[in-house]
């Protein structure tokens, strides 16, 4: 089998659509990216704009590079670090309370690699609620991540992640379980 690459780099994945919406945030996210850094609001309101479900007191930091604000859901109180990269070619969901760290990847998207045409593949990414992903980590498609489960940092994560599970390495593997602690008030 040899690979079509013409056919590969003749396809059009996006609607007519999709396609003006992308020129249309190319230019609305340099309001995002040179907003300064306390301006959570703004980024919030101008996302909110371009199609994406953004909960209350959400903090994402203006150099976060989101690819396809409509295929982004962010829940209440989470927050998305620095030079983050939220590949979201398919939908990515993130809960609340959850934090991406920064540089942390979630590539909601890749080939067919079985495939001649190699044809895109949109697959969606869903982080659950008091999710930690830390920094420098990857999220790869069609990946779930479980309510309160932790990503250490640098971890490759092609797999679904357990609720309350802290996983880590390439690829990650379970490490042990997250247990919360509740702090004296003395």
């Amino acid at each position: 089998m040899t690979l079509q690459i013409e056919s590969a780099r003749r396809a059009r994945p996006y609607s007519r659509k999709e396609y003006f919406g992308r020129v249309l945030w190319s230019v609305g996210s340099a309001f995002f990216r040179f907003s300064p850094r306390p301006f959570f609001a703004w980024r919030a309101w101008l996302l909110r704009r371009f199609g994406a479900h953004v909960g209350g007191r959400v903090h994402v930091y203006p150099s976060v590079r989101i690819v396809i604000p409509w295929n982004l859901s962010i829940g209440d109180d989470s927050s998305i670090g620095e030079e983050a990269l939220i590949y979201n070619l398919g939908p990515v969901t993130i809960g609340a309370r959850a934090t991406v760290s920064h540089r942390a990847h979630l590539c909601a998207g890749s080939h067919d690699y079985g495939d001649p045409t190699l044809p895109l593949l949109r697959l969606p990414i869903s982080i659950g609620d008091d999710v930690w992903v830390c920094a420098q980590s990857l999220v790869g498609p069609g990946v779930s991540i479980g309510d309160g489960a932790v990503v250490g940092a640098g971890a490759v994560v092609m797999k679904d992640v357990a609720a309350w599970t802290v996983v880590a390495g390439n690829p990650a593997q379970p490490v042990k379980r997250r247990e919360m602690r509740v702090r004296d008030a003395a």
